[in-house]
């Protein structure tokens, strides 16, 4: 494939859902060169879900690729187990190498759905990381201080609240940086919580005769409860949700955040975006452009006519007040509490979700035709239960 040097074309992959880029004249330069660029993007397999707040820097590596750049992906097998504690304000427990080899199963096919495989260097980490003897960790740490890792904003805070940061975590961005030098990155993606990390390698590569690789940051984006979008809160998104759960959860999401999703989520054309954005401005009702954003949504990772499917039972449920016809059951013998159901059907993860969903008032039963709001945790059969503003539990004895 030839390389793209449409200077239009590469001025939208430097700004469209970019926070910053580190060199972006010489950046820019380079790629209206012509020269093929590698493209590094690394993803630890710290939850078996990949979301879409993980398609922001893979949208822009199919960008990249798009333009016939060597884009390579890295899932993080080996530092995966270590840690990254760029976005945390506490200690990430370090996770088994069998937590790691389940969740990294389905990593590549789920990436798939954005990315062309077939064109792509796909890597796991450990093939050399796994081999460094001390010397090597010595030299690479000898690169950096002391001070250039505690002045980040997130471990400086911990450590004046006295809160324990492990030497562990110390080595990350050393082996993030390493994975670098081992592919030969000319650019890396990654998000702003990433910053020192993504400079490690820009430090490290000059240290083993390789040119420093350029960075690219996207945002971080807000998640369904308007926290950043993270496995660990459950507020995601998911590649491999089902379409009629993608599509209702992107319409639960607030109106202010779909010209982001749309921007950051999405490849719809930045002429139609700003669009939708005037559309908004001039007051329209955001329904139907929340319609649109949802319906690319489910498109981009199942297909049209599961959009079009998906769209349709949300109507149905939503709009006519009806339930779907596939929902999960669970059947029983005799009355189950409500909260044991709910823990059984898997739809809510453990008693402290149960009583705060309880206390928001999102609990309800159908009935007549409509939903009644549960009070308690009361004894059930024979019903229809609503979670939220998209899920559904059937009870059947």
């Amino acid at each position: 494939m030839s390389i793209v040097t449409d200077p239009k074309k590469i001025d939208e992959v430097l700004s469209r859902g970019v926070t910053e880029v580190i060199q972006h004249d010489e950046l820019r330069t380079k790629l209206l060169s012509g020269k093929q660029l590698r493209i590094k993007l690394g993803i630890d397999p710290t939850s078996p879900n990949l979301h879409l707040g993980r398609s922001v820097p893979l949208l822009k590596m199919k960008d990249f690729q798009d333009l016939g750049h060597q884009v390579v992906l890295i899932v993080g097998d080996f530092t995966g187990v270590i840690g990254d504690t760029s976005d945390k304000d506490s200690e990430r427990p370090m996770l088994s190498e069998e937590q790691i080899e389940a969740n990294k199963q389905s990593y590549f096919d789920q990436i798939g759905k954005l990315i062309d495989l077939d064109r792509a260097e796909l890597h796991y980490n450990s093939t050399w990381l796994k081999p460094l003897n001390y010397r090597d960790i010595g030299e690479q740490a000898n690169l950096f201080s002391l001070a250039d890792f505690i002045a980040r904003d997130n471990i400086k805070r911990r450590l004046e609240a006295g809160t324990r940061v492990s030497l562990r975590e110390v080595l990350y961005p050393l082996m993030q940086g390493y994975d670098s030098v081992a592919i030969k990155a000319d650019v890396e993606l990654g998000g702003t919580d990433q910053r020192f990390n993504l400079l490690a390698g820009r430090h490290m590569q000059p240290h083993y005769e390789q040119e420093a690789q350029h960075i690219i940051m996207g945002p971080l984006i807000e998640g369904l409860d308007g926290r950043k979008m993270s496995s660990s809160w459950g507020n995601t998104i998911n590649f491999n949700d089902e379409p009629a759960d993608m599509y209702g959860k992107v319409m639960s999401m607030s109106d202010e955040l779909m010209i982001t999703y749309f921007t950051s989520f999405t490849r719809i054309p930045s002429e139609t975006i700003t669009g939708y954005e005037e559309r908004l401005k001039q007051g329209e009702n955001p329904m139907e452009i929340k319609h649109a954003l949802a319906s690319e949504i489910v498109r981009m990772y199942h297909n049209e006519t599961k959009a079009v499917e998906a769209k349709q039972s949300w109507q149905q449920t939503f709009s006519d007040r009806g339930i779907p016809d596939d929902i999960p059951e669970l059947a029983i013998t005799d009355k189950i509490l409500l909260s044991e159901a709910l823990l059984q059907s898997g739809l809510v993860a453990s008693k402290t979700e149960f009583r705060r969903l309880l206390q928001a008032g999102a609990l309800k039963q159908y009935a007549n035709n409509d939903f009644t709001t549960f009070t308690d945790d009361q004894e059930i059969s024979g019903v229809v239960i609503k979670i939220g503003k998209k899920r559904f539990l059937r009870i059947t004895n």
